[in-house]
C-alpha cells in the first residue's frame, strides 16, 4: 500500500532545506507525494530538546488524523523517529532510519565528552556548528539533561524498518546499529560504503525505499 504521508525527520543542527531532504521531496514528487518535513529548529535552536521535537511531530501527526504514515529519520532524526513508532503505532506504518542514532545519550555516545559535557553544564549553554546556517549557534544544556530520559535502542516497535548504515560512519558506530537490528526481525539492515551523510548511497538507497513504500517507476 502506498503510504498517505511521508514525514523526513532532519539530524542534529540540519534543516528542511538539507541536501537528502531535497533527493527524497523530488523523488516522491514523482509520485506524486509531497514529502513532509517539521523544522526542528523553530522557534529556535537554543532551546531544543527532544522532547520538543517529540511534541512538534506528535502535533502533525494528530492534526492527519490517520494511519499509514511512514517516518524517514536521518541520524538523531532517526531517533526520533524511533521513538514516535513506539509512540504512535496506530499512525506511524513503516519507517526508514538513515544512519540513525541509536545509542544517543548513552554512556559515551553524547554529542560531547565528559569532560566539555561539565563545561556545558557550568556555561549552561555552549555553541555547536549548525550545518543549515554554517554558522556556531548556542544550545542550552537543557538538551543534554532532557535527552537522558529517551532510550531509542531499547525502544520496542513492530513497524517494518529499513536501515541503512554507513561502514565509514564517524558519528555513529555501525556496530552498534548491527546489534539494534540484529534483535528486530521487522528491521531490515543494509551497511554501505559510505560515512555519516550517505550521499553517495543515495541511489542505492531509493531503489530499496521504492519497493518498501509501494511506488513503482
Amino acid at each position: 500500500m502506498t503510504p498517505r504521508h511521508i514525514f523526513y525527520l532532519h539530524g542534529f543542527a540540519s534543516s528542511p532545506k538539507s541536501t537528502k531532504v531535497g533527493y527524497f521531496s523530488d523523488r516522491l514528487w514523482e509520485h506524486g507525494i509531497n514529502l513532509r518535513c517539521p523544522d526542528f529548529n523553530q522557534p529556535d535552536f537554543s532551546s531544543l530538546t527532544i522532547t520538543r521535537m517529540l511534541g512538534q511531530l506528535a502535533a502533525e501527526l494528530v492534526s492527519l488524523a490517520d494511519d499509514g504514515i511512514t517516518l524517514i529519520g536521518s541520524s538523531l532524526g532517526g531517533t526520533l523517529a524511533i521513538l514516535a513508532a513506539g509512540r504512535f503505532p496506530r499512525q506511524v506504518d513503516r519507517l526508514v532510519l538513515l544512519a540513525p542514532a541509536v545509542m544517543f545519550a548513552k554512556p559515551g555516545h553524547h554529542l560531547l565528552p565528559p569532560e566539555r559535557v561539565e563545561e556545558w553544564r557550568r556555561r549552561g549553554a555552549l555553541p555547536f556548528f549548525h550545518y543549515a546556517d554554517n554558522v556556531e549557534r548556542d544550545l542550552a544544556f537543557a538538551f543534554y539533561e532532557d535527552s537522558l530520559q529517551y532510550d531509542a535502542f531499547n525502544v520496542a516497535f513492530g513497524q517494518p524498518a529499513l536501515i541503512f548504515q554507513g561502514l565509514r560512519d564517524l558519528s555513529v558506530d555501525y556496530r552498534t546499529v548491527e546489534a539494534f537490528a540484529k534483535t528486530r526481525p521487522n528491521a531490515t539492515l543494509s551497511l554501505v560504503e559510505d560515512d555519516h551523510q550517505l550521499l553517495a548511497s543515495l541511489p542505492r538507497i531509493w531503489n530499496d525505499v521504492q519497493p518498501f513504500l509501494g511506488l513503482t517507476e
